[in-house]
């Protein structure tokens, strides 16, 4: 009877633990902060969303606001960025082509801060802007935040804007006139058949590792992992890092006219009138990015928009080359040359064989 007793005794306890342990875990649960407005419009401070935790300047994402980074990047006058994504809880992006956007839910948030470090006079880091995209209603609607100069917070502003900024970078000093967007530009450059589109978050752009705070893993993977993505094909056809000079010149080219020019220079872009068509997945065809083809607006000595071997007589080269703003390439989003840029220009037309 003793042992009857005590043994009732033990599942008791092991019962009592049990559920305890259980409504202990749920209520640990960890649930995201973010939110959206009542009427989904956007919040008038950067800090309304709850995206980051602590101190704000620190961009220390809260719980659900994943951060990412395309394995190339868009030049924006040397401005870093820290990326980050958002969706609600429950919902998850499907795949829909290697060189498409994920397809992503209903009120998914895509964050872009811009930002310098050593900006002087003080050598001290500076955020900018905090760009984001929110999707409402099956559209993509802009929302612009300009950060204060306490870096307390970032305010929305659609109007656009210029200021004067100055940095150290590899022992040199770098200035620009730094512009923000209003929301006619922000629409040129992410205009597409007449609806508003995300440009980098793509499967060929994030099938690359990242460096997450619990260690390092393949974005895509970490996406599925979260509860951000649905499964996607074991092969992807990827652009590589434009900057890991390891990687094969013409891969290299390719993935830096990817990021930097398709958005407009593709079916649907707001240069689709011209003949070049710059995405990864079209630009395998070397006449896609212009070589040996003839230019729509002549430019003095230049006779093809690339003609291999002459940068001369190239008139890519020339656009990426300089500051003019009615001939640069890109349009909008620098007003200094991208001297790494012009360089893998160079060697790409360097390494092309002649016109036949």
């Amino acid at each position: 009877m003793k042992k009857t007793t005590t043994y009732l005794a033990f599942l008791l306890l092991a019962f009592t633990f049990y559920t305890c342990s259980s409504d202990t875990e749920e209520a640990l649960e960890e649930i995201t902060p973010v939110k959206l407005s009542a009427d989904l419009t956007a919040w008038p401070k950067l800090s309304d969303y709850h995206f980051f935790k602590g101190d704000i300047k620190n961009l220390e994402p809260a719980f659900g606001v994943l951060p990412y980074k395309p394995a190339s990047e868009l030049f924006t006058d040397y401005a870093l960025k820290k990326r980050f994504v958002w969706m609600p809880k429950g919902s998850k992006a499907t795949y829909d082509g290697d060189g498409n956007i994920l397809n992503f839910p209903e009120k998914t948030i895509l964050i872009k801060n811009f930002y310098y470090n050593n900006v002087l006079p003080d050598n001290k880091t500076k955020i900018l802007e905090t760009r984001l995209l929110i999707k409402i209603n099956g559209n993509w609607i802009f929302a612009e935040y300009i950060w204060n100069d306490e870096q307390t917070d970032a305010f929305l502003n659609m109007d656009g804007g210029n200021i004067n900024i100055s940095w150290m970078q590899n022992g040199e000093t770098k200035s620009t006139y730094y512009r923000f967007p209003n929301s006619i530009e922000c629409r040129v450059c992410h205009i597409n058949q007449d609806k508003n589109l995300p440009i980098g978050p793509k499967p060929q752009n994030l099938n690359y590792n990242f460096a997450y705070s619990d260690g390092t893993k393949n974005q895509l993977q970490k996406w599925i992992d979260f509860g951000y993505l649905e499964s996607v094909p074991s092969n992807i056809n990827s652009v590589v890092d434009y900057k890991d000079t390891s990687k094969p010149i013409d891969l290299r080219f390719r993935s830096y006219l990817d990021i930097n020019c398709a958005h407009c220079h593709q079916d649907g872009g707001d240069c689709s009138y011209r003949m070049v068509r710059f995405p990864f997945n079209q630009t395998s065809d070397p006449s896609k990015m212009g070589v040996c083809q003839d230019p729509e607006e002549e430019i003095p000595a230049h006779t093809k928009i690339i003609l291999p071997g002459r940068i001369d007589r190239s008139v890519l080269y020339y656009r990426i080359s300089t500051d003019e703003q009615n001939l640069m390439m890109p349009k909008i989003g620098r007003f200094i040359v991208h001297e790494e840029a012009l360089q893998l220009t160079e060697q790409f037309i360097q390494s092309l064989s002649n016109c036949n």
